[in-house]
């Protein structure tokens, strides 16, 4: 197949897109992935095809919702019009690229969304997403979560009926109307640790769990400190509503910690560190994050899928500070599980945080928990299973 996998936005959704794309190429299919350009290099360096995304039209409105909307309508001819000459037979989107199932329909073929999150379908059975509430335990708890759900199914319903809108206004001929219907993807890859799932009776038909699919654009590797304490990785996410001051909550409360008479060590993968200043215990800069976490006894981060699944597919559990999307939940479910500590961002403080490490560091039950994570020994990889429902679901597509 040819297939266009399309994600613009976020590392933490370009990353796993682009190794989704590396895996549909090590299949023998013809991918390619298109987002900004900036990240042409990096894609070259890893060997995965990359075209760079066009610029989406200037717009004043100051709604961040409608904009959002209205660039996505706006954007959609122009991603079709970069992507015609590669005649592909499939485009995979991003969740947070919904102008790509609406290219896809431009271009008159399918499309599969691709989401690197846990599910967040609306649910009777389940508080909301980014709620804070734990899953109901009682009769109370139940009535709590099916009203909420009034709100949030109706919501939710909303924007499938916002998403036959802009199908509509497309103005497609028949054969394009027909095959892009009310504008819903074929299926959905849910590229997300199995760990942070809740429970649910009633999960989503076309919902595929597959578990996190890596890449790493980072061409070199950040030494650890010296030394024989304790090494945390800090990931100080640079993703859009995040928490500002995470490095030096971090940098100033581990300060003097020692854990068994030694000195923790902080490793710092950021890509402009601080010229001085750093202590020796410290080393900050650009670095391959995967052999620092193979290193690593904790994990300090925003709470993003990513690189929550990059340290507890690893046996490594996290201190989350979480920021905007679905940081919240996401550490939210992770204290729940008993696989770190969280801290919410108007309580961050380096005394907090020196206490929250101190805590997973010296209790022996979060490592054991976060092991739980690591995959089957021999078991198939994520970009592997993700591949497979693409094939299947385009020969069920094709057949009908």
């Amino acid at each position: 197949m040819r297939v266009v996998v399309l994600a613009g936005g976020d590392p933490g959704h370009v990353f796993p897109a682009a190794g989704l794309t590396r895996a549909l190429v090590e299949r023998g299919h013809e991918a390619l992935f298109c987002t900004g350009g900036h990240w042409m290099e990096a894609l070259e360096r890893s060997g995965i095809p990359g075209r760079a995304m066009p610029h989406p039209p200037p717009n004043p409105e100051p709604d961040a919702v409608r904009r959002l909307k209205q660039t996505s309508r706006r954007l959609a001819p122009r991603i079709a019009e970069t992507l015609e000459d590669f005649k592909p037979d499939l485009l995979v989107s991003d969740v947070m690229t919904p102008s790509g199932g609406l290219a896809a329909a431009l271009l008159g073929v399918p499309w599969i969304e691709f989401v690197p999150h846990p599910v967040q379908d609306p649910t009777p059975l389940l508080p909301p997403s980014g709620s804070g509430f734990a899953p109901a335990r009682g009769p109370l708890g139940r009535a709590r979560d099916r009203r909420f759900f009034r709100y949030t199914g109706a919501q939710w319903e909303k924007g499938r009926e916002g998403r036959r809108r802009d199908i509509a206004r497309l103005e497609l001929d028949a054969g394009r109307a027909a095959l892009a219907g009310d504008g819903s993807p074929l299926t959905r890859i849910f590229a997300a640790l199995p760990a942070l799932e809740e429970t649910r009776p009633d999960w989503p038909a076309d919902a595929h769990l597959v578990g996190p699919i890596e890449w790493d654009p980072a061409a070199v590797d950040l030494e650890p400190p010296p030394g024989d304490g304790p090494l945390v990785l800090l990931s100080a996410t640079t993703v859009t509503g995040a928490v500002t001051g995470l490095a030096a909550a971090a940098v100033h409360g581990l300060d003097g910690l020692r854990i068994d008479g030694h000195q923790v060590r902080l490793a710092w993968t950021v890509l402009a560190p601080p010229e001085t200043g750093l202590p020796d215990w410290v080393r900050a800069g650009p670095g391959r994050q995967e052999p620092l976490i193979e290193q690593a006894s904790l994990v300090i981060c925003g709470g993003g899928h990513g690189i929550l699944a990059k340290a507890l597919s690893r046996g490594v559990p996290v201190v989350t500070v979480p920021g905007g999307g679905e940081q919240r939940e996401n550490a939210d479910r992770v204290k729940r599980s008993g696989l770190g500590e969280r801290i919410l961002p108007f309580m961050l403080t380096p005394a907090r945080m020196r206490r929250k490490v101190r805590r997973v560091l010296e209790d022996p039950r979060y490592r054991a928990r976060a092991e739980v994570c690591r995959p089957e020994p021999g078991s198939r990889g994520s970009g592997d299973l993700a591949v497979d429902v693409i094939e299947r679901t385009m020969a069920r597509f094709t057949a009908g």
